[in-house]
């Protein structure tokens, strides 16, 4: 099969670990005899530097005609000032909305060789298998008005939460159907002892419901979900969510593995078409850590999150299960010898650079 994928490196560590996620999928391409099409484009600081913009045009229409779109990082202290008119941030909103991006998919399954990573105790850690469905292109991040003025009374600032309908129904849709494929437990997270988007979001949840009879559905405030994430992890399946407290609660959950370097990402929109049975999506595939500007160019970067992303998009975009499969396992595998970068590393581990941690699971793809 044939398959086209835009590549945006990015900024800060981005380059580094999108070299080893390339790296990964040439692996899968001897091995199972695909051919992936990279189409290299500029997002971030670095479109900001060349091109004056954070997503110039040409960006947005090569991953239109993608499959995928493959993504390093954006963002750095060379473009932080937030009165700045132009920042690396706009870049990722903007192809977000340009390619109606949706639904953020962030999976948190625990490695048993990793359970010692994290600051949390194995035994609450033990048995973590969930992932969390953040609503990606509304809420209030993007509501208007949002501006800052100055009156008599001094400064004031204003951000709008707003939900429709449409939004709510589609991602507590894709949050049922990713339970139904799994352990059927959903949990819907809002505030709706405050907030009427919350409410309206919980009424919307209730409703579809009816049509899942065989997934449990349980609401949970969003300051409760943030404790019983820490307090018993191993609880979850599937968490759906708005926006902002999606951006918090994943970060969160992250550390439950140890390092953010450890965990994928996917964020899928509208765009579909079925092969082979199945409904595929067009998605971007990228790590959660951010650019990390502070270990640029030292080898230090942990490529799992992007290799891990890599299997996402195999699977989500794709349909290739077996070779996400194939990805996933050599992951596992490496992890069991004790190779880890320095974010992970242990006692009696080997300290790996970023390209010998890409290199090494590589190999492991194409020896099986």
């Amino acid at each position: 099969m044939e398959f086209d994928i835009t590549v945006l490196p990015g900024d800060g560590i981005g380059p580094e670990v999108v070299a080893e996620g390339l790296k990964v999928l040439n692996a899968i391409s001897d091995r199972f005899h695909h051919t992936f099409r990279f189409h290299h484009a500029l997002l971030g600081g670095i479109a900001i530097d060349t091109h004056g913009t954070a997503m110039p045009a040409e960006t947005l229409d090569t991953a239109k005609k993608s499959d995928a779109v493959l993504l390093g990082a954006v963002g750095g202290p060379k473009w932080d000032d937030p009165t700045k008119p132009v920042r690396p941030e706009q870049g990722l909103l903007g192809i977000r909305k340009g390619l109606n991006l949706f639904a953020n998919l962030r999976p948190i399954k625990l490695m048993s060789s990793l359970l010692h990573a994290s600051t949390i105790k194995p035994e609450t850690l033990d048995g973590t298998d969930l992932i969390i469905v953040r609503e990606l292109t509304g809420g209030l991040y993007f509501g208007k008005p949002s501006r800052q003025w100055t009156n008599a009374q001094g400064r004031r600032a204003v951000d709008t939460l707003a939900y429709s309908e449409k939004e709510i129904r589609r991602i507590l849709l894709t949050g049922f159907e990713l339970a139904r494929g799994r352990k059927k437990r959903l949990t819907s997270v809002d505030k709706a002892n405050v907030l009427t988007t919350s409410r309206l979001w919980r009424a919307i949840a209730n409703e579809l419901a009816v049509d899942y009879p065989d997934v449990k559905l349980e609401h949970m405030l969003v300051d409760a979900c943030a404790m019983h994430l820490i307090r018993r992890p191993a609880a979850f399946d599937v968490i759906v969510t708005e926006n902002m407290f999606g951006d918090i609660l994943t970060d969160e959950a992250s550390m439950l593995a140890g390092s953010m370097g450890m965990l994928p990402s996917a964020s899928l929109g509208t765009r579909t078409w079925r092969r082979n049975g199945q409904t595929l999506r067009l998605g971007l595939y990228e790590p959660i850590p951010g650019s990390a500007p502070d270990i640029a160019g030292q080898g230090k970067a942990n490529p799992i999150a992007t290799i891990q992303s890599v299997a996402l998009m195999l699977r989500l975009s794709f349909g290739l299960d077996a070779e996400a499969e194939a990805v996933e396992k050599a992951v596992i595998d490496v992890l069991a010898l004790g190779y880890r970068t320095v974010d992970i590393m242990e006692e009696s581990a080997t300290l790996t650079t970023t390209t010998e941690m890409g290199n090494i699971i590589s190999d492991r793809i194409h020896h099986g």
